[in-house]
């Protein structure tokens, strides 16, 4: 595949992951929203990574500050100061105790307010990439 192909793999599988992400809120499982609202943002930030990169394969990391931190684009800082919250929404391997933690905090009102944040970044992110 061709670098431009690979950009559009990644911004296309987050477009479809937030579209999971959404249907998870409407069925009010939303510690899994969350968990696909983070893939979103991991996917688009990966798919700026190929772009910027002479590589077409991104890290295998899921630490959103990791990946933002190799490039060459500036959020807003108040977008930038949640990629740490958004991290924390990846459970797949987290121990029991703290999905249950983290089970509590996901409130009709926590999800709606940081899936405006998701949003906003999605925004931000997939601008740049949709004239490649």
């Amino acid at each position: 595949m061709e670098k431009k192909e690979i950009v559009q793999y990644w911004l296309q599988s987050a477009i479809r992951d937030w579209e999971v992400a959404r249907d998870l809120v409407k069925t009010e499982r939303y510690m899994h929203a969350l968990f696909f609202a983070h893939l979103v943002v991991e996917k688009l930030l990966k798919a700026h990574w190929v772009n910027e990169h002479e590589e077409n394969v991104p890290p295998r990391v899921h630490n959103l500050n990791a990946l933002y931190d190799q490039l060459n684009i500036e959020l807003p800082p108040t977008l930038k100061d949640e990629l740490p919250v958004i991290t924390s929404w990846n459970i797949e391997a987290r121990y029991q105790d703290y999905k249950d933690q983290f089970f509590k905090m996901c409130t009709s009102e926590y999800i709606n307010k940081k899936l405006l944040i998701v949003e906003e970044l999605i925004t931000w992110l997939t601008g740049p990439l949709q004239s490649k």
